[in-house]
């Protein structure tokens, strides 16, 4: 079995995997960095809406912001060093080194925008297609930077520890620690160890176990699944946030409808052209996500009809045409015209508020082992995380775990055990992938019926049984077989939503986006 042995290995190049790898390359470091599939193939390059930015004329109207949105279940020092720290993270790399094209008025100055959940304009935006025009700048610094080296298409297995991969026996007895993990190269099928003085989680969400969902294919929560088979602490996984404005036309495909449109006038009605979230929430359609959510669920079944309706007729065609480009062109290709009639919407699947317990330098329980991004759970979100600060989170975990594990390598050799890990065996069988597939419609669906948008306790014990009798089919069958991404992304699938179904079933208490109602 090949091993590679570096400073770093991140695992995931989104936004929080590829700002990491900088800061800790510019350090010195060497950093093996690895791509499920090109570059921009992460769940940050669909983020619309923006990024925070200007948050000088009241600086605690943000923290409340976060802190309302979430239910009052954000941790105080997450919303802190965010605020404190966020907009300087994203002048230094975003605005004065990468000069990414954030759109700017007349006079040059950049334009603010507002969106759910927000009580003043704070946001910065490239058009609809923020989360791109960053990734895409970060991305292209990071392979023109030395000592990273990108690895496309290869998948993460499982973390190696001590206590599990090591040849020395004794090596059970140290404290649970990461020295990196076995990796798939997909374009050729051979399975190599990556050793690493430190092990970053950056897999990104978890979305993609539902049957609808805003991420990208392959977010099924590998990181929250692996972190979980070595014993690293996990938290909040109930708090799935479901984005209330997917696009939603019969034999169309489902895609983000920024919650940017609502921030510029845009309304939700129903069928009958009826504003209904004014008689939900103070804030009407600029509601938090999750009230939002619960509303157009509620309305859709009271009414039986497919779909809500985005109504953008109080802005102009010209005005919709130059700030929301990509939307109009896609919802135009699938025969919605966003400038003459409104859009259909339903909620999906969006965001994990939980995941890989951290502290705010993104150290998790286990020895070298990191997680920022999505995967990781800080606190930060609670209950329902506040629009746009996931892109900010991902620059300032990034920042502030790269400086961690700076100072502990530079510490020295003895505070790491990096032994030869046992060879991987892998089996020569091939796994048929049609029964791949439906095992995962059947994980997606399960969830989507039983552990979405409204729960209660008696479809989480369906979702349980479903899953459980499921991951023995699995587990039984494809331990036969030789390693695919389709194959790891399964067992990823189901061991997430068997974790995500326990922690609901653990919390009765209907907060942010865990929704709970009495049995029937």
């Amino acid at each position: 079995m090949k091993i590679i042995r570096t400073d770093c290995l991140v695992i995931g190049a989104g936004l929080a995997g590829s700002a990491y790898a900088l800061h800790a390359a510019r350090a010195g470091l060497a950093v093996e960095l690895l791509s499920l599939a090109e570059p921009l193939v992460a769940n940050s390059d669909w983020a619309q809406g923006g990024i925070i930015y200007d948050t000088t004329p009241d600086p605690a109207s943000l923290a409340r912001d976060i802190m309302d949105a979430s239910d009052g279940t954000s941790n105080p020092a997450a919303i802190d060093q965010l605020v404190r720290e966020g907009p300087a993270a994203v002048k230094d790399l975003l605005i004065d080194e990468l000069n990414v094209g954030f759109d700017r008025d007349s006079a040059g100055a950049l334009d603010y925008t507002r969106e759910g959940g927000h009580s003043e304009r704070r946001i910065i935006h490239a058009k609809d297609t923020t989360g791109h025009s960053i990734l895409a700048a970060v991305a292209h610094k990071v392979d023109a930077t030395a000592r990273i080296t990108r690895r496309l298409g290869w998948v993460a297995i499982d973390l190696l520890t001590l206590s599990h991969n090591s040849e020395n026996p004794a090596d059970k007895y140290e404290p649970l620690t990461c020295f990196g993990a076995y990796v798939l190269d997909t374009s050729t099928g051979e399975t190599v160890a990556i050793v690493a003085k430190k092990t970053v989680l950056a897999s990104g969400g978890l979305g993609q176990i539902f049957l609808h969902s805003t991420n990208q294919p392959g977010s099924v929560g590998h990181g929250v699944a692996m972190a979980y088979r070595v014993g690293a602490r996990l938290i909040d996984l109930e708090y799935v946030q479901f984005h209330p404005t997917v696009f939603a036309k019969k034999n169309a495909p489902r895609f983000l409808v920024t919650e940017a449109l609502r921030g510029e006038g845009g309304v939700l009605v129903n069928a009958r052209g009826e504003r209904f979230m004014d008689a939900v929430h103070p804030r009407g359609s600029l509601a938090p996500r999750d009230v939002v959510a619960r509303a157009i669920k509620q309305e859709l079944a009271a009414s039986g009809e497919p779909c809500a309706l985005l109504d953008l007729s109080a802005m102009k065609p010209e005005f919709i045409r130059e700030r929301f480009p990509s939307i109009y062109e896609r919802c135009l290709s699938f025969g919605v015209d966003i400038t003459r009639e409104p859009i259909p919407v339903v909620p999906a699947a969006h965001y994990a508020c939980g995941g890989v317990h951290t502290d705010l330098d993104g150290r998790t329980n286990i020895r070298h082992l990191a997680a920022i991004g999505e995967v990781a759970c800080t606190g930060l979100h609670g209950a329902n995380r506040l629009a746009s600060t996931s892109l900010l989170e991902c620059l300032t975990g990034a920042k502030f775990a790269a400086r961690a594990d700076v100072a502990e390598i530079a510490a020295g050799p003895a505070n790491f055990r990096l032994p030869d890990p046992r060879p991987w065996e892998s089996p020569t069988r091939e796994a048929d992938p049609v029964l791949i597939r439906q095992d995962l419609q059947l994980v997606q669906n399960t969830m989507w019926n039983y552990a979405g948008v409204v729960r209660s306790p008696k479809r989480l014990r369906r979702a349980r049984r479903i899953l459980l009798e499921l991951r023995e089919e699995i587990q039984s069958f494809y331990r036969g077989c030789r390693l695919t991404r389709e194959g790891i992304e399964l067992r990823n699938a189901i061991q997430t939503a068997l974790l995500v179904v326990h922690a609901a079933s653990l919390n009765p208490h209907s907060r942010g986006c865990h929704y709970v109602v009495e049995e029937q």
